[in-house]
């Protein structure tokens, strides 16, 4: 029986076997790689809860001043009261529904 040479394994090797093994290795990094950590998940809702805290700060002070003080939004130059008041508040409402 003949033996298969060196050099022709070698080659096949690099021509088959490397190239899938090089691309399941990197991807395997890539999808852990991309996902968030413990610690960046618990950031990430910490900063989430304190946007939204922000966000009804602001809505609570635009109520006060629009009882206190009508108008004000035009003349300094705030989005109008109420439901078509720009996209920010569309997608409040969205979430607030979900919340519901």
């Amino acid at each position: 029986m003949h033996a298969i040479p060196f050099g022709v394994v070698a080659i096949l090797f690099l021509v088959i076997v490397a190239p899938i093994w090089i691309v399941a290795h990197y991807g395997t990094r890539w999808r852990t790689a991309r996902m968030l950590s413990g610690e960046q998940e618990r950031s990430l809702a910490e900063l989430h809860e304190l946007a939204q805290g922000l966000e009804e700060r602001v809505e609570n002070l635009e109520r006060i001043l629009d009882a206190e003080a009508p108008g004000w939004r035009d003349r300094h130059g705030g989005p109008p009261p109420g439901p078509g008041a720009g996209p920010w508040r569309t997608m409040e409402r969205e979430r607030h529904d979900e919340r519901a």
